[in-house]
């Protein structure tokens, strides 16, 4: 029988894997059959942790930069590659480092809490970073009285307070695939198939939020389909997650939340789809883009990172 293309590059990625002692980690956002080739999939943190644990002298991150960044911040000593050195993420960018500095500035006194979605240089800037997963055991290791700065998702701040009572101060960053998502139309889906759980990220809008029928990291998202009695669900997060509730419970039905924008009906991210079996075929072999991160930033943002792991 003769291969199809992906069969091909499968079987050239996985020689390449061998030979030069390399890990694939992917992100539930990333398509099918990148997630499908990964040694590991999972949600920031799992990647985190699998970085800091992997024996490999190679990491091939398939999700965006700043998650290839932590890696390398976590193992100085490994080439991390990502497929596609454009693949940068919405939110991080919301949140520059020199701005963020006067940010800080602004309010002395303040412990700096980052989600993980920033780049090495804000993370050089917190003292502890979170990943959604993790946000509120973290936040509530802290006192009542503690004075916070979040950042950069207003969102998932914003329901970090109402969930814990605090009063942090936000940073006002947002993700473009949670910021789209069309309450109009998740309402319109759940009148027409009222027995479905609405699950959604906590870095969608509060009106969204409001109307969930569970909120939780993608990791929990993930857990809660597989545990549920429930057998329809309707997604409110980037729809790539969908490939692995499917694989874990082929019974059930899930539907991708619809964005705003009438001309599709579910809501991806652009930056994470940028990786392909090709590119990363072309990133094994070549060992090319390797992401670097400048030692002095590195060792900063290497204490909030090591923290976050020790907390969770």
């Amino acid at each position: 029988m003769n291969q199809t293309p992906q069969n091909g590059l499968a079987t050239k990625i996985n020689r390449l894997r061998k030979e030069k002692n390399a890990v694939i980690l992917a992100h539930y956002y990333q398509t099918a059959d990148i997630q499908n080739i990964a040694d590991y999939v999972g949600d920031s943190l799992a990647l985190a942790q699998w970085a800091k644990e992997t024996t490999a002298d190679i990491i091939v991150l398939c999700g965006v930069h700043f998650m290839g960044e932590t890696a390398k911040i976590l193992c100085p000593d490994k080439k991390v590659l990502i497929p596609d050195m454009e693949a940068g993420c919405s939110l991080a960018d919301s949140c520059p480092a020199d701005a963020f500095a006067a940010f800080i500035r602004q309010h002395p006194g303040h412990t700096v809490i980052s989600y993980v979605n920033t780049t090495a240089a804000v993370k050089a800037l917190t003292d502890v970073a979170v990943t959604s997963t993790n946000a509120k055991k973290i936040v509530e290791c802290f006192s009542k009285d503690e004075k916070i700065i979040f950042s950069p998702d207003y969102n998932l701040g914003n329901y970090l307070n109402s969930i814990t009572g605090r009063q942090m101060v936000l940073w006002p960053g947002a993700c473009h695939v949670h910021e789209q998502f069309s309450l109009e139309k998740i309402l319109a889906l759940k009148k027409k198939y009222p027995d479905a759980d609405v699950i959604a990220h906590p870095e969608c809008k509060q009106p969204i939020l409001l109307i969930a029928d569970f909120i939780g990291s993608t990791s929990a998202l993930l857990n809660h389909t597989t545990q549920s009695a429930k057998n329809r669900f309707i997604v409110v997060t980037e729809s790539g997650v969908i490939h692995e509730m499917k694989k874990r419970s082929p019974q059930k039905e899930f539907m991708p939340a619809p964005p705003n924008d009438s001309s599709c009906a579910c809501n991806e991210c652009s930056f994470m789809r940028l990786h392909t079996m090709e590119k990363l075929h072309h990133c094994l072999r070549d060992e090319q883009p390797e992401i670097l991160v400048e030692e002095e930033v590195r060792t900063k943002a290497a204490r909030c990172i090591l923290r976050m792991l020790e907390l969770s």
